[in-house]
Parts: C-alpha cells; sequence; structure tokens
C-alpha cells in the first residue's frame, strides 16, 4: 500500500470525531484532565515569569528603550509554542501514559470487534503501571536528543531551521502516539520505528496534522487522546501488516 500523507492526517482527524462513541468518554477523561492541567499550568507559569522579567527590564532600561518589550512580546509567544506546545506534550504523555495504553486497547477493540487477548484492566494497568513509564522516558530520552539541534537550527536558520523543525516535531509526535496501539502488541521502540519509517509519508502526514491541532489553544486539551485514538485505526488500517514483515 502506498504511503501517503493526506490519510496519515485523515487517521488523526478520524480519531478526534471517534472520541465522541460511546464507551470512550470514561478512557478519554484522565487524559483530558492531564492535558489541563499540564498545558495551563506551563502558560500561566510562562506567561507569569515573562511578566516578572518585563517589569525587571523596564525597571533597568531607559525610557528611549521602552520599545523593547514590543520586540520580545512575539519572542516569547514563538518560545511558547515551542516549549510548552511540543515540551510539555511530552510531559503530558509521561503522566497519562498508562491510560492512554488503555485507551488505545478500547479502540481497537471498538474498530475490529476483536480482544487483543488477554483483556487490559485497571489491575492490569496498575502492574504495568513501572515497565510503561519506563518506556516514555526512553521515548523521552530519544526526543530530547534528536530535537535539541533542530530547535537551535530553528532560531538561527531563517525559513529553513523552522521547517526541519516542523518534520522533526511531526515524526518525534507519530513516535510518542504510534508507540500506544504498537506497544500494546508487543513491539519494542525499536521495532516501532522501523515500522514506522517504511510509511514514512504516511507518518509525517499524521505527526504534521497532530502538531498543527496540538498549537491551537482550547483544542490542543484533546489533541493526545484523539492522537492515540488516530493512531490506533491508523495501525488498525495501515501498520499491522507492515509491522509483520518488518
Amino acid at each position: 500500500m502506498a504511503s501517503n500523507p493526506v490519510t496519515g492526517a485523515l487517521y488523526m482527524l478520524r480519531g478526534m470525531r471517534l472520541l465522541t462513541r460511546p464507551g470512550l468518554k470514561r478512557y478519554v477523561l484522565i487524559p483530558l484532565l492531564v492535558n489541563i492541567v499540564v498545558f495551563g499550568g506551563g502558560i500561566w507559569l510562562g506567561a507569569a515569569g515573562f511578566e516578572h522579567l518585563m517589569d525587571r527590564m523596564q525597571a533597568s532600561l531607559p525610557t528611549w528603550l521602552a520599545w523593547v518589550e514590543w520586540l520580545l512580546w512575539p519572542l516569547f509567544l514563538m518560545a511558547v509554542l515551542v516549549v510548552v506546545f511540543y515540551g510539555f506534550t511530552l510531559v503530558a504523555n509521561l503522566l497519562a501514559a498508562p491510560f492512554n495504553g488503555l485507551l488505545a486497547e478500547k479502540v481497537e477493540r471498538m474498530v475490529t470487534g476483536r480482544p487483543l487477548g488477554d483483556d487490559m484492566n485497571w489491575g492490569t494497568l496498575l502492574r504495568e503501571l513501572p515497565a510503561t513509564l519506563g518506556d516514555e522516558v526512553r521515548k523521552l530520552l530519544y526526543a530530547v536528543l534528536w530535537s535539541v539541534p533542530f530547535l537551535i537550527l530553528a532560531f538561527v536558520v531563517p525559513v529553513i531551521g523552522p521547517l526541519l523543525w516542523f518534520l522533526v516535531s511531526a515524526w518525534m509526535l507519530t513516535l510518542e502516539y504510534a508507540d500506544f496501539p504498537m506497544g500494546n502488541h508487543g513491539l519494542k521502540f525499536r521495532q516501532m520505528r522501523a515500522t514506522l519509517r517504511r510509511r514514512r509519508l504516511l507518518s509525517f502526514g499524521f505527526g504534521a496534522t497532530t502538531a498543527a491541532l496540538t498549537a491551537i489553544p482550547v483544542v490542543n486539551f484533546v489533541v493526545m487522546p484523539g492522537a492515540v485514538a488516530g493512531a490506533t485505526l491508523m495501525w488498525v488500517g495501515e501498520l499491522r501488516g507492515v509491522a509483520a514483515e518488518t
């Protein structure tokens, strides 16, 4: 099957719509609350810290340099998009990882009509919590090691730098969310990356749409569960057969 970025984008949008289906709402609640707390707290802390910084700067600058404040506000907004809407996404996913795995299992059962094997429940969730969080930490380290150079490039090289940063962000978000349905089937992080590379354009289409939605205020609160559902649909429809060949 051809790898198509539009198809990847549609899987993400279908996942967002799927959240309204009966039987899924209770599995969406905890990831949604985690997102609201993490993103809301991050934005509040960032705005408060920046306001304090601006007050101190204004007190030390002469009047004729007051225009500097208008220059720094756009830079602050860019930093919010980069740090809050990407960095805090990783933190939110780390905290909600066990519940996202359960959500992926329920979505897959809903669309296929078949259980994965041993049915996941809250007891299973608690038993697998240490291993799940450990895998999330490994993914987080992988994301940091690959993202930092491109983040620096985004601020240093106009046009090309931000474009490369967006592509890296799209890839990282696809890795993040595809891991939940793949992890439910026992795929390791290395196997998951190999599978997604074989459908690279599909993966980038999914990740780019996720990144764009993550940058939209309010909408970003439901992106995490929507992306888990979308990645599960993409696993069932596209990636399951690829993983068997990898």
